[in-house]
């Protein structure tokens, strides 16, 4: 029998820590202008050295870098007063301003009514900002404690992610907070009345999941020893479970409307230039109190309890120039990583056809911009741009690469000609899988069958048999 023995050792290791000024930085290139100007407004009144100029009409300091959009033009900074907060239907045209909230508001007005500590409600602030748009956590406990770490200078164990996940995935609606889309279900059978039915969905979704999202329900038949009714009803009972709570939390509050405020303004003219604005909303402009600085710099003449009082001022001085700068370092950012996708993207910019988005990653726009990925994705994530073809969220930008015999086309372009086929086939007659493979190979795309079939699943395209009308 072999020993078991312990061993003690010592092991070296490095970590990364961020200046108080570079966490402020990532801070503030995360939020949206419309979450940028409530932390702002909390800033001046808590800091008395903060002040905002009493300009009607502020304007930013134009930034010192800028990228170019095109070698005949560059990206437009000029950072007039654009309209506040307007409700729009994100990938579509503006709509009418109404009453609705937003998804993300929704989910904070719940929060507020759990009983959360203070560390709690920080974990779950940042976990509601993480939640994809169909209401999905893509993003593993270990990742959000890393990230909260680093740019919030906020230390947590995943257990502790875990426990306030748990409390949100109790939210409305049924389905939020998943990490996949075996859980979304099954969050959603839970909540059911005790029965056979939730005892059977339970079961098929826990244990035949693979057999169920590819609709094959001869076999789960088969394996359930279920007769024809009980197949039929459970089927039903399947299609009312949404693979997107997050879209249905948008339909319920606004009829798909999100609250949002676009940070950027894309115009196009006649000649083909594509320029674009930063928006800064309402957001004033920053400057420190001179009074505070002639007060640290004016040591003469003050009484013993003032000068007792200088490290606090110093400290609200300072914390009011970092706040400044990390604002300027925000614009910098944000605008050399939009004249990237612009000058990738130009062609959809130009007439809005999905199918001339090019492939684009985000390590592409990093080396475009000589950013790090991580900084790239804060840039782009939550944050619109208000388009001559409506209001996009950032990653609609971004679509990974597909080698057609050494071309790269983007994946969006193939599933844009996919569907296409699909929206003009006799539906007497669907085309199967083998069929759209020849079809997409007659336009051009050496495309196999079996990323016909992921590229349609991705869609929530049924195959042939269930598209038969």
């Amino acid at each position: 029998m072999a020993k078991q023995t312990l061993k003690q050792g010592l092991k070296q290791t490095q970590k990364q820590r961020l200046t108080p000024l570079q966490l402020l930085i990532g801070q503030m290139i995360e939020k949206p202008v419309d979450q940028l100007q409530e932390y702002v407004s909390h800033q001046l009144i808590d800091n008395p050295a903060l002040e905002a100029t009493p300009d009607d009409n502020p304007t930013w300091e134009e930034p010192s870098e800028q990228a170019p959009v095109s070698e005949q033009e560059s990206a437009v900074s000029d950072y007039n007063t654009w309209e506040d907060t307007i409700p729009v239907q994100v990938q579509g045209p503006r709509q009418d301003p109404s009453d609705s909230v937003s998804f993300y508001d929704k989910l904070k007005e719940q929060m507020g009514e759990s009983e959360l500590d203070e560390r709690q409600r920080h974990i779950m602030e940042y976990l509601i900002g993480s939640l994809d748009n169909d209401g999905l956590l893509r993003k593993t406990c270990d990742t959000i404690c890393d990230e909260m770490d680093i740019y919030h200078n906020f230390e947590c164990t995943p257990e502790e992610v875990e426990e306030v996940l748990t409390i949100l995935q109790d939210f409305d609606p049924p389905g939020i907070g998943a990490q996949n889309l075996q859980q979304c279900l099954m969050l959603q059978v839970k909540r059911r009345k005790e029965g056979w039915v939730k005892d059977m969905l339970t079961k098929i979704i826990s244990t035949y999941f693979d057999d169920l999202i590819k609709n094959h329900w001869d076999k789960l038949q088969r394996s359930l020893h279920l007769d024809d009714e009980q197949k039929e009803s459970l089927r039903a009972e399947v299609r009312k479970l949404n693979p997107k709570p997050g879209a249905a939390l948008g339909e319920a509050v606004g009829a798909s409307k999100l609250q949002v405020t676009p940070d950027f303004v894309v115009e196009t003219d006649e000649e083909g230039h594509v320029n674009f604005s930063l928006n800064r909303g309402r957001l004033p402009q920053l400057e420190v109190s001179e009074a505070y600085l002639e007060t640290i710099n004016n040591l003469k003449g003050l009484s013993r309890r003032d000068k007792e009082a200088l490290p606090l001022l110093r400290k609200d001085v300072e914390g009011a120039k970092m706040l400044i700068e990390a604002i300027q370092q925000r614009q910098i950012t944000l605008t050399k990583t939009m004249a990237a996708i612009i000058k990738r993207q130009k062609k959809f910019f130009l007439d809005g056809d999905e199918a001339d988005l090019s492939p684009m990653t985000l390590k592409d726009v990093a080396g475009d911009t000589g950013l790090d990925i991580s900084t790239i994705s804060r840039v782009t994530n939550e944050k619109y741009a208000d388009t001559p073809w409506g209001v996009f969220r950032l990653r609609f930008f971004f679509n990974d690469r597909y080698d057609n015999d050494g071309d790269e086309v983007s994946t969006r372009k193939i599933k844009s000609l996919l569907k296409d086929i699909i929206d003009h086939e006799d539906k007497r007659h669907p085309l199967t899988d083998m069929q759209l493979e020849e079809e997409i190979k007659k336009r051009g795309f050496n495309t196999k069958r079996r990323t016909i079939v992921k590229y349609r699943e991705q869609m929530n395209i049924p195959r042939s048999s269930l598209r038969k009308q």
